[in-house]
């Protein structure tokens, strides 16, 4: 007989895991100016603790569905929560910044991993019925740990330094291996499909590709102008079109991109999309508007956005509970309308509007983003069958670096080429501190106007929404 599933202690496990590891996300970013003098790197150089982070997890994204299929839920977790222990050690004892950088992005491995591995598990131990729940409980850890990242990253390197962002982490990860190695059940069936290389390939350049490309795009001094830009978008946009052909020949692709002929799936995903690139847009934007026209310190911007991001974080399991009970409509529909008015919003802010309206109304955008997320991506993935389920969430999460870099590169090259044009419109080069705010403000509205119009689509498709029906949900 086999042994029944102790759901209760699998969900601790991957959530002890989960929180430390995506807290790892932010936490580093907060200490990058230290880093700078420390190892005596430049603004580009450092940012790739950042940009390489993504850059190594959207590339291993597409392999997750393959690995889920050819080990079992424990080996996996297991190993890829020691290959996090590993980097972060690394990262620890680090002497010089190429040292830290592989131990970031070593740690990028096993972060990269251990989502899709999580959500695969959830969707196979429980029912339908309850997975709004379970997935909001999944989401209040994946929102919560990078909400509190950069404040807790500020808060250790200013009382122990930066090095300590490594060791504190280290015996929570240690927890974690031991707790699986005690409590963890094997979920699903090992089938070891064939691995294809080409496609591994193929993958790997355009996904590594296109987040490189759009994340250099918002530093590059010409942005999506510059020669390498564009090269390494159209090369990566290239390989991902050989890539999805050769998915559609293949009896066993590494991604199986027939996920997409699922309607809710399909519109699930434009939505989480959507959502991702105004999240991580304006996380980006509203700060630096907050620094320059407001005048604010690095440090208030980011405790003024705070509330906002523990509110998703808060909401998100009760956000699940009102996903069973009442479907997926009754949230996304109004999420997106809200998400329309907060855009409005911020395409009309100036230096007039008092500091607490900012708190508020990026409170009601996080609360939003809630609403619509983990309730329009586990309605989608409740419609595939269950020897998909690797894939649909192999690729949700591949998607997830690519919108967020996109976002912020597509954001910021608007609000840049926005202020540039009203410089130029004011024959002002070099203007004074008053005319470059106006700039900046006027820069920020023609990216809200873009948001704008991605939330206005994003209610066109929210009203498409149906609930899902699992068609083969069998108990353990």
């Amino acid at each position: 007989m086999e042994k029944k599933l102790n759901s209760k202690a699998i969900m601790i496990t991957f959530m002890i895991g989960a929180f430390f590891a995506i807290l790892n996300e932010t936490l580093l970013n907060i200490a990058l100016t230290e880093l700078m003098t420390v190892f005596s790197v430049g603004a580009a150089t450092v940012q790739w603790l950042a940009t390489g982070f993504m850059l190594v997890m959207g590339v291993l994204m597409p392999v997750s569905a393959l690995l889920i299929q050819w080990f079992t839920t424990r080996q996996m977790f297991i190993g890829v929560m020691t290959v996090f222990l590993v980097g972060t050690l690394i990262a620890a004892c680090a002497v010089n910044f190429p040292m830290l950088l592989a131990g970031r992005m070593i740690q990028a491995v096993g972060t990269g991993l251990l989502i899709p591995i999580i959500m695969n598990a959830l969707l196979l131990i429980y029912r339908p019925e309850v997975r709004g729940k379970v997935m909001g409980t999944f989401g209040l850890v994946i929102m919560f740990a990078p909400a509190i990242g950069p404040t807790l990253s500020g808060v250790i390197v200013d009382l122990l330094g930066w090095r300590w962002l490594f060791i504190i982490v280290i015996p929570f990860a240690v927890f974690s291996i031991l707790f699986a190695m005690k409590y963890l059940q094997n979920v699903g069936e090992v089938t070891k499909p064939r691995a294809d290389v080409l496609s591994i390939i193929l993958s790997t350049i355009g996904i590594g590709g296109m987040v490189y490309g759009f994340s250099s795009a918002g530093e590059a001094e010409h942005g999506f102008a510059s020669v390498t830009v564009i090269s390494v978008i159209v090369i990566s946009f290239i390989s991902l079109l050989l890539f999805v052909l050769r998915q559609l020949k293949l009896d066993e692709p590494l991604l199986n991109v027939r996920v997409f002929a699922y309607q809710n799936y399909t519109r699930g995903v434009i939505l989480f999309i959507i959502v991702i690139m105004a999240m991580f847009a304006s996380e980006i934007v509203m700060p630096m508007y907050l620094q320059g026209p407001l005048g604010l310190s690095a440090k208030t911007a980011g405790l003024l956005l705070l509330p906002g991001a523990l509110l998703n974080g808060l909401m998100s399991p009760a956000m699940g509970a009102l996903f069973d009970k009442f479907g997926p409509r009754k949230l996304i529909i109004p999420g997106t309308i809200v998400l329309v008015g907060v855009m409005i919003f911020f395409s009309n802010i100036g230096p007039s509007i008092p500091i607490w309206w900012f708190i508020v109304v990026y409170m009601i955008l996080m609360l939003s983003i809630s609403a619509i997320m983990m309730p329009s991506q586990t309605n989608g993935l409740n419609e595939l069958p269950k020897h998909l389920y690797p894939h649909g969430t192999a690729i949700a999460n591949t998607l997830q670096p690519v919108a967020g870099a996109l976002g912020v590169s597509v954001f910021v090259s608007i609000m840049s080429q926005g202020q540039q044009s009203f410089l130029e419109k004011h024959q002002a080069a070099s203007a004074g501190k008053q005319l470059i705010n106006e700039a900046m403000t006027h820069g920020v509205h023609h990216a809200y106007w873009f948001a704008l119009a991605l939330s206005c689509a994003a209610f066109f498709i929210s009203l498409l929404i149906k609930k899902a029906v699992a068609p083969d949900f069998d108990e353990n």
